[in-house]
C-alpha cells in the first residue's frame, strides 16, 4: 500500500465509498480498476467506470425507494456488478448481504427473511427464477435487479428490473437531486454498518448474519496490507465473490486501498485458464482448492509419458530439499542452488505456469487445515504459500511474513490483537475487527462474544515464539477410547492430497474403538486410472466399489497411517457411492463438512462400520455419463486397513 493512499485512508477514507471517490478523482480514465472476460476478450473498466456505475446504481436505488439502513442481497458469480451493488448500497447508508450463487430457493428465502432485505441484485435468469419461486413469501422484498439479460426478455413480473434501466433511473434522479450522491458519500462514517456477512453453517445450524461496520472491515484489510503490500499494477483474480469474508477484505478493502486491478473470469468453468492468462500477483484460495490443484498435478504426471515421469521423480526431491532448508532457515550450498536453478527451468517453472502462478508474489491458503504434504509441494515449486487464520465474526487473527512461514502453523497474530488459549484449548481473541453481533440474534451473539473476547470454537495452542497452531474445531477434536487424541481435519487434509481422493470424512470418538474414514474418490482421476487398465464401469457408484479402486485408496491410507500414532490410525474405510453435495446439506457453500448433519444422515453406514460388518446395502441416485438420472440399489464394501478388530 503506497504512503499516499495510507495517508488518505487515515485522514478521510473511513468508508469504502469515500476511498472509491478518491481513486476516481486520482485515476479517472487513466488506470484500470477491473477487467472482465467476455466472449474470450478481457474488457477493461477504469476507476471512472467503477465510480459512475456505483453512483448511478445508488441513485437508481434511491429512485426505487431505497432508504438508509436498507439491505441489498447480491447473488451471482464474480463480476464487476457484484462490487457496484455493494458500494451502491453502502453509499446510500445501507448494507450489502452477499449470497453464494449455488444457494437454492429455500436457502435464499431464509437469508432474505432473516436480513429483512428490500432489494436484490442478481446475475442472470437462473437467479431470477430462484427469487420468483419465493418472492410471495418475502413481503419486505421490493425489487429484484438483474445484470445479465439473456433469457429474460419475456419476463414481465413487476418485481423485476434490468440493471441498465436502474442506471437510467439514476441519471434522471440526479437531475432532480444534484450532488445527493456526493453528499451521501461524504456523510458516511467509519462506525456505520456496511455489510451482513452470513456464516457457512458448518455445525448444521442455520447461517447467521455477522454485522460489520467499515471500521471492523477496515481492520482486516489493514492487517493484510501491512503483512504484504499491494501495488497499483498488481493483478488479483478473486476466486469467490464477496459473500466470503476474505473477499470482503481482499476484493473490496485491499483493492480499493491499493488501486490494484481485479480480474473476473468469464465463467467458473474457465477460471483456471483465465487465471493463467492474467498471471495474478496475489492468490487467495481455500485449502481444498490448493489440495485439488496439487492432486491434479500428480495425477497428470502419473499419466504422462515415461520421460516426464522420470524428470518429475528426479527433480521434485531437489525442490523438497530447498523447501526444507528454507523452513529451517538454513542457507543452501552453491551446489544445491545450481541444482535448483536447473530444476526450476525444467520442471517447477512450467508447473507454476500451468497453474497460473508464474507471477504469484503472495499466496494464501485459508478455510480449513492444509495438508503438510501440499504445503511442502508448493514450497518445493518456490511458491510462498502461507496459512491465514480468521473468522467471519472475529476478523483477521494471524498471518506470517514470507521469511517467517511455518508449515505447521497459521503464523503469528496481527499487531494490536490479543489472543489466549482457554483451559479447554479454545482459541479466543479480541481486536478492532470483531463483529458487532449476529443480526437480530443477541442470544447467539452472547455465546461467542464475552467481555470483548471472541470465542472462536477452534482448538489450538501458541508456540514459544508466538506462532498460532490451529488443530481442529473444539467439538471435533476427539479423544479415542484408547486415550489417543485425534484431529480429523489433519487426517482428512492429508488424504485429499492424493490424486485419487476428492474428499474424506474421518470418524472418531470416545465411544469408538478406532478411527475410520468415508472416502469420496476423484471420479476423473480414478476413471482415467481405470481406463488405462481397461476396467469396465458405467457410473460413479460402480467405479467406487471396484476391489482395485479400494486397493488404490488403501495405499494412500497406509501412507497417512505411517505418520500417525498407532491409536489414531485409520483402521477401516468405505468408498462412498457418491460425492458430498452442498445441495443436500452435506457441505457448506464453502465446501466444509457439516459433521453433525452427516452423522445423522449416514447413521446406518457408521453403525455398520463399527459393528464389524463387511458391507452395507444402500439405495442411491446416480447420474449416468449421458446426464440421465436413475435410482439403484447397491452394496458398499467396508474394508479393513490392518489392525482393526474383526
Amino acid at each position: 500500500m503506497t504512503t499516499e493512499i495510507e495517508q488518505v485512508y487515515r485522514e478521510k477514507g473511513d468508508t469504502w465509498p469515500k476511498i472509491l471517490k478518491y481513486s476516481y478523482e486520482k485515476y479517472s480514465d487513466n488506470h484500470i480498476a477491473m477487467r472482465h472476460k467476455h466472449h474470450g476478450i478481457w474488457q477493461p473498466y477504469t476507476w471512472k467506470d467503477y465510480y459512475l456505475n456505483v453512483k448511478y446504481l445508488a441513485l437508481g436505488l434511491l429512485s426505487l425507494g431505497f432508504e438508509a439502513g436498507d439491505k441489498v442481497l447480491i447473488i451471482g458469480d464474480n463480476a464487476p456488478e457484484w462490487y457496484y451493488a455493494e458500494l451502491a448500497a453502502q453509499a446510500n447508508h445501507g448494507a450489502s448481504v452477499g449470497l453464494y450463487s449455488d444457494l437454492n430457493p429455500p436457502e435464499i428465502k431464509y437469508i432474505a427473511q432473516n436480513s429483512e432485505a428490500r432489494f436484490a441484485m442478481v446475475e442472470d435468469q437462473e437467479q431470477v427464477d430462484k427469487f420468483l419461486q419465493v418472492k410471495d413469501e418475502l413481503p419486505h422484498l421490493k425489487k429484484v435487479i438483474y445484470w445479465s439479460y439473456k433469457g429474460l426478455a419475456h419476463y414481465d413480473d413487476p418485481i423485476l428490473i434490468g440493471y441498465e434501466q436502474v442506471l437510467e433511473l439514476g441519471k434522471r434522479y440526479e437531475k432532480e437531486h444534484s450532488r445527493l450522491f456526493e453528499q451521501n458519500v461524504e456523510t458516511g462514517k467509519a462506525d456505520d454498518v456496511c455489510a451482513l456477512v452470513y456464516t457457512s453453517g458448518t455445525t448444521g445450524a442455520a447461517p447467521k448474519g455477522a454485522v460489520h461496520t467499515y471500521r471492523t472491515m477496515r481492520s482486516g484489510a489493514d492487517c493484510y496490507l501491512h503483512l504484504d503490500p499491494w501495488y497499483e499494477d498488481d493483478n488479483v483474480v478473486p476466486y469467490l465473490p464477496p459473500a466470503w469474508m476474505t473477499e470482503q477484505w481482499f476484493g473490496i478493502g485491499c483493492h480499493l486501498l491499493s488501486g490494484s486491478i481485479l480480474n473476473f473470469a468469464e465463467e467458473p468453468e474457465t477460471q483456471q485458464q483465465d487465471i493463467r492468462e492474467i498471471g495474478p500477483n496475489m492468490v487467495l484460495y481455500g485449502a481444498r482448492l490448493w489440495e485439488s490443484q496439487a492432486s491434479m498435478v500428480q495425477a497428470r504426471i502419473r499419466e504422462a509419458d515415461a520421460l516426464k515421469r522420470l524428470v518429475f521423480r528426479l527433480l521434485m526431491p531437489i525442490g523438497y530439499k530447498m523447501a526444507d532448508l528454507k523452513s529451517r532457515k538454513q542457507k543452501p550450498s552453491l551446489f544445491w542452488r545450481i541444482l535448483y536453478a536447473f530444476a526450476d527451468i525444467a520442471l517447477f517453472g512450467p508447473i507454476r505456469d500451468r497453474l497460473g502462478l508464474s507471477n504469484a508474489r503472495i499466496c494464501y491458503t485459508t478455510g480449513t487445515v492444509l495438508s503438510p504434504d501440499a504445503f511442502r509441494f508448493y514450497h518445493a515449486l518456490n511458491l510462498p504459500l502461507k496459512s491465514l487464520y480468521w473468522s467471519t465474526e472475529g476478523g483477521a487473527l494471524t498471518g506470517a511474513k514470507n521469511d517467517d512461514i511455518r508449515l505447521e502453523t497459521v503464523g503469528p497474530v496481527h499487531k494490536g490483537t490479543e489472543v489466549r488459549i482457554t483451559d479447554d484449548g479454545e482459541i479466543i481473541y479480541r481486536q478492532s475487527g470483531i463483529f458487532l453481533g449476529y443480526y437480530n440474534d443477541p442470544d447467539k451473539t452472547a455465546e461467542v462474544l464475552k467481555d470483548g473476547w471472541f470465542y472462536s470454537g477452534d482448538s489450538g495452542f501458541i508456540t514459544e515464539d508466538g506462532h498460532v497452531v490451529c488443530l481442529d474445531r473444539v467439538e471435533d477434536l476427539v479423544e479415542l477410547a484408547s486415550g489417543d487424541q485425534l484431529a480429523p481435519q489433519f487426517i482428512e487434509s492429508r488424504l485429499r492430497f492424493s490424486p485419487y481422493i476428492k474428499d474424506a470424512w474421518v470418524l472418531a470418538g470416545p465411544d469408538r474403538a478406532y478411527a475410520s474414514a468415508i472416502i469420496v474418490i476423484d471420479y476423473n482421476s480414478v476413471g482415467r486410472w481405470a481406463g488405462k487398465r481397461r476396467m469396465a464401469y458405467t457410473t460413479f457408484t460402480e467405479l467406487s466399489q471396484k476391489p482395485e479402486v479400494y486397493q488404490l485408496v488403501k495405499h494412500d491410507i497406509d501412507r497417512i497411517n505411517e505418520a500417525l500414532p498407532p491409536g489414531a490410525r485409520v483402521k477401516k474405510y468405505v468408498n462412498l457411492h457418491k460425492e458430498f453435495d452442498p445441495d443436500e446439506a452435506e457441505l457448506t457453500r464453502t465446501r466444509k463438512l457439516r459433521r453433525a448433519f452427516m452423522e445423522e444422515r449416514y447413521r446406518e453406514l457408521i453403525n455398520a462400520i463399527y459393528s464389524n460388518k463387511t458391507e452395507v446395502p444402500i439405495e442411491a441416485q446416480v447420474r449416468y455419463r449421458d446426464g440421465r438420472m436413475g435410482t439403484i440399489k447397491t452394496t458398499l464394501s467396508i474394508q479393513s486397513v490392518g489392525g482393526a478388530a474383526q
